[in-house]
């Protein structure tokens, strides 16, 4: 796959379901770590899931917020929002991660999560809420590609 994408980085990709353990540590899929091993920021994302982000991709991610007119309330409501509740992290020699628990409050994560790869990022999800979001959302895939990417072809 990276030799399709040249230089670039592998894309993230899949999904797994491992636990969180009694301390609020995430074992990262094997297949994460090379790219998150180096430092990562977990923050809040949308529709009450988490953001994984290696470094370079926070930091692009930043700089595009920053952009945002500081007149702009959505812009610093959304700002204040992404950052306050982001964390830098580096996995341990075994791939864990922890995750504050104001994080997984937010996410309402206990110990059945759905970690999954979403090209630039891994995103973090309560499995039974990612069930449901899953299950919505495939009954209009096949009707929204030409809206989201015109001229896609299979």
């Amino acid at each position: 796959m990276s030799e399709l994408f040249g230089a670039s980085p592998s894309l993230l990709l899949g999904t797994y379901t491992p636990r969180l353990d009694d301390k609020g540590r995430l074992l990262l899929p094997a297949k994460f770590r090379g790219q998150l091993a180096p430092g990562l920021v977990m923050t809040r994302g949308q529709e009450r899931c988490l953001f994984l982000l290696p470094m370079d991709e926070f930091r692009r991610m930043y700089e595009q917020i920053r952009q945002a007119p500081v007149t702009s309330k959505q812009a610093r409501d959304y700002l204040r929002v992404f950052l306050s509740g982001a964390s830098d992290e580096m996995p341990d020699k075994q791939g864990r991660i922890s995750i504050p628990s104001t994080l997984r409050e937010y996410a309402g994560l206990d110990r059945e999560v759905a970690v999954i790869g979403a090209g630039t990022r891994v995103e973090i999800w309560d499995a039974a809420a990612w069930e449901t979001y899953l299950a919505e959302q495939v009954a209009g895939y096949s009707d929204t590609a030409e809206e989201i990417i015109p001229g896609l072809r299979f």
